[in-house]
């Protein structure tokens, strides 16, 4: 197993990270965020080799694992998390970095080009839909919106206790296994059991699902797609990499449909073979998509 130098951070933002550090902090910066339900052991195939010339942050986001679960679900709203990002940087003394995120921490990369560019120097997004073409589809392709239903299970209240129910091995075997089609390591299952249940760890991971203002309609909705909420967004402007794993079952290949609208310097790399737990399944592709594309967009050292 890979084990990586763990450090806690305090920050300004009321919360303290656990967060993995690798590299020369001389060589240019890049920071990943995991999405649900993990953790920077997400990335345990990616930080190694990304480490070999740049400076690699991971935090484990607030809510997860033994980083801090502040109580309420307003302590979960995109923008919460947005300032942990930005304080984190703060913290280490990076200016602009290269952004990477899967997931849950997509949807935060995604803010965080759109919101904050001075600090962003490019990104990558690994599987996590724009806000904008993701709400549009939930309107617009029946597909996506039956597909994403199980936010709505996520968000009801009391879907804790169902998983209490049913049990954490459960919940492991079901709704993350299920969908890695590659073994997991039995140390690796067993600290992803260690994080989930640790106190508040469940409903924190929820909340993120419950803050979000991505509405999903019912199946069967019949929606005034005029009369519903579209956020409109700038176009992000620094170089952006996709990579997207192709049999992702909940975020489908319409996600990619018309992105090039929302971002002006736009890569996408299809790996055909892989769903949404890319960064398990191929990290391999990652790693070459992230190699070859660096050597296309290089970042200043110490930016």
């Amino acid at each position: 197993m890979k084990a990586f130098n763990l450090q806690r951070v305090d920050l300004p933002t009321g919360v303290s990270l656990d967060v993995a550090v690798e590299g020369d902090p001389a060589n240019p910066p890049v920071i990943l965020l995991h999405g649900f339900p993990e953790s920077h052991r997400t990335w345990r195939d990616i930080i190694p080799d990304l480490a070999r010339d740049h400076h690699v942050i991971a935090p484990d986001q607030r809510g997860y694992a033994r980083s801090s679960k502040p109580e309420g679900v307003a302590k979960y709203a995109p923008q919460e998390i947005l300032a942990d990002l930005i304080a984190l940087a703060d913290h280490f003394g990076i200016g602009k970095f290269t952004l990477v995120g899967h997931d849950w921490g997509g949807a935060i990369a995604w803010m965080a080009a759109i919101l904050r560019p001075d600090r962003v120097e490019r990104l990558v997004i690994l599987n996590a839909p724009h806000p904008v073409v993701f709400q549009q589809t939930l309107i617009t392709d029946k597909d996506q919106r039956a597909a994403s239903q199980y936010m709505r299970a996520f968000r009801s209240e009391g879907f804790e206790n169902a998983i209490d129910a049913r049990g954490m091995l459960s919940f492991f075997e079901r709704n993350f296994a299920a969908h890695i089609p590659v073994p997991i390591p039995e140390e690796e299952k067993a600290i992803y059991l260690d994080q989930w249940t640790q106190p508040g760890a469940l409903s924190a991971m929820l909340n993120w699902y419950r803050a979000s203002s991505i509405e999903v309609p019912p199946v069967e909705a019949e929606i005034d797609k005029p009369t519903f909420p579209i956020p409109e967004l700038p176009p992000i402007a620094m170089p952006t990499l996709v990579v997207w794993g192709m049999k992702d079952p909940a975020l489908l290949p319409c996600q990619l449909d018309g992105l090039e609208a929302h971002v002006r310097d736009l890569t996408i790399v299809r790996v055909a073979e892989a769903g949404h737990f890319i960064p398990w399944e191929r990290p391999d592709a990652v790693i070459a998509a992230l190699r070859g594309w660096f050597a296309e967009q290089p970042a200043p050292a110490g930016a």
